[in-house]
């Protein structure tokens, strides 16, 4: 695994739990962590299980005992790593978005592709699509139980940038993480609109907006914790994005990502209504799905709530007896479990690069869009 922050954290605990959990067909050894300081690396490894650590990930991809590279960095430095990890052999699994810009996200597609023709598999990190609720959603629709899917509303919407002197880290600055809320927390709402629905976003029309343009610069430490400066910083990227999309159908779907909405901690929420019934997730209640089903007497109308936590729903049997919540760590455990049974069995795992790439493509678009006045735009290839 290379990077070690909060994401690596996570990714940490789906390697570590999800051969315990699921019957698996090959069984992954948590070999390496890399990061740049080494002892902050060597406590990483230490506290989340890894055998060892290191701090040069292109020696650690040139060695025979590594399979697989997970990569947990900020977007800047994603396409070298996989690139050169899929060119020397390595499966991947890339945290989202899959890149800063297109251009690098084309690079890396092209790449998996040419090696998926000698089994080299790749997968974009978009963990939502493994909730078991938001897999429940997908099987309503797929099932045609919503009927002509007419409208979207999905939003992700987050207050931890409300303070104005929280200070600047590499979050907000394009160079590293290619955009803000657009990137980080969109790319979530476009993916899962996309899933769920089994369509695609084909054009945006929206405008982003920076809140907060300047904020301290962090004077020793990281994140969040590291101390702030009287000295401040520009701030590169948005904290608001809104936008329009038409779907493959010609449904609309409109999208919000924001890291102002006060009060709202990790809302992810998507509504999808159809001609048949409607249904609605919120990641802040992750086991459970409202579901209208428009098909009903007049009489006995109304969203009813579905607890996702039955034997029966997508991956839950693994788990806990019915009615035993499951939270935000099980999805990485979930993704582990779906790329590790896709390479055993020589299948592609999805989503694939290619996935990620089209979200890159519709990010760019809502920039664009943006930029030129909120004019649709197109988002594909």
């Amino acid at each position: 695994m290379i990077g070690h922050g909060f994401m690596g954290a996570a990714h940490s605990q789906g390697w570590r739990v999800a051969p315990r959990f699921f019957d698996l067909p090959l069984a992954p050894a948590m070999q390496v962590v890399v990061g740049r300081d080494a002892g902050s690396t060597a406590a990483a490894a230490e506290r989340w299980g890894w055998a060892e650590s290191a701090t040069d990930w292109r020696e650690v991809i040139a060695r025979d005992d590594i399979d697989l590279v997970d990569i947990v960095t900020p977007g800047d430095t994603h396409a070298a790593i996989a690139i050169a990890a899929l060119e020397a052999g390595k499966h991947v699994l890339c945290e989202k978005p899959l890149a800063n810009t297109v251009v690098e996200a084309k690079a890396m597609s092209e790449v998996a592709a040419r090696a998926a023709e000698r089994g080299v598999a790749s997968m974009v990190g978009f963990t939502y699509r493994r909730v078991p609720a938001v897999v429940h959603a997908r099987q309503l629709i797929a099932d045609g139980r919503l009927g002509d899917i007419r409208q979207v509303r999905a939003e992700y919407l987050q207050d931890w940038l409300m303070d104005a002197d929280a200070p600047l880290t590499w979050r907000m600055k394009k160079d590293l993480a290619g955009s803000g809320a657009l990137g980080d927390i969109g790319a979530h709402a476009i993916d899962l609109t996309e899933f769920i629905t089994g369509q695609r976003v084909e054009r945006v029309s929206g405008i982003i907006e920076t809140i907060v343009a300047e904020r301290p610069l962090l004077e020793h430490g990281s994140g969040l914790s590291g101390t702030a400066s009287t000295e401040r910083g520009a701030v590169t990227v948005d904290d608001l994005a809104l936008f329009t999309g038409r779907l493959s159908s010609g449904a609309l779907a409109s999208f919000e990502a924001t890291r102002f909405r006060t009060g709202r901690k990790n809302a992810l929420r998507i509504e999808v209504s159809g001609s048949k019934g409607a249904l609605a997730f919120d990641l802040e209640r992750l086991n459970e799905l409202e579901f209208y089903d428009a098909t009903q007497p007049e009489t006995e109308l109304g969203f009813r709530r579905i607890l996702v936590t039955e034997a029966g729903h997508p991956y839950v049997g693994s788990w806990w007896p019915t009615g035993h919540m499951l939270g935000y760590e099980h999805g990485f455990s979930h993704q582990v479990r779906d790329l590790v049974v896709a390479i055993a069995g020589g299948e592609r795992p999805e989503p694939s690069f290619d996935d990620g790439l089209h979200v890159q493509r519709v990010l760019d678009a809502v920039e664009q869009s943006s930029a030129a006045d909120g004019v649709w735009v197109a988002a594909e290839g």
